[in-house]
């Protein structure tokens, strides 16, 4: 299986706890992304996906609310050098689609379950046609 340095997201959307949910749902939707990356003086704090955004509107989001209200702390995270197997198997696991890559304690990148699909089709498809 390859390293996920080979296949993560290395455009990634950070934003601060502080900014607005509706904000940052609109870029979101602006780059087409299913997660964002939040940061805390200068590292990470959590994700804020878009399961977390339903969650919020089930809940009865307010104008005023901000990600840090609604984001998963403290997220599940990847090394750039572990396999994408290694990957998809906390995924699968936890129940999530959006994994932060983080060497040290940078944030490097993003590996999504469409990343994984990407590898699966790669992998399986037919050489040479």
């Amino acid at each position: 299986m390859p390293e996920v340095r080979r296949d993560m997201s290395r455009d990634l959307l950070t934003v601060e706890a502080a900014a607005s949910v509706v904000d940052v749902a609109r870029q979101m939707v602006e780059r087409n992304v299913g997660a964002v990356l939040v940061m805390e003086g200068g590292g990470l704090a959590g994700i804020m996906t878009e399961r977390d955004l339903m969650r919020a509107v089930a809940r009865g989001l307010h104008d005023e609310a901000v990600v840090g209200d609604c984001m998963t702390r403290d997220p599940e995270t990847i090394a750039p050098g572990d396999t994408t197997e290694h990957a998809a198997v906390l995924m699968l696991h936890g129940g999530f689609r959006h994994l932060p890559v983080v060497e040290g304690d940078e944030v490097v990148g993003m590996l999504s379950i469409r990343d994984l699909f990407g590898v699966v089709l790669h992998d399986s498809s037919p050489r040479g046609v």
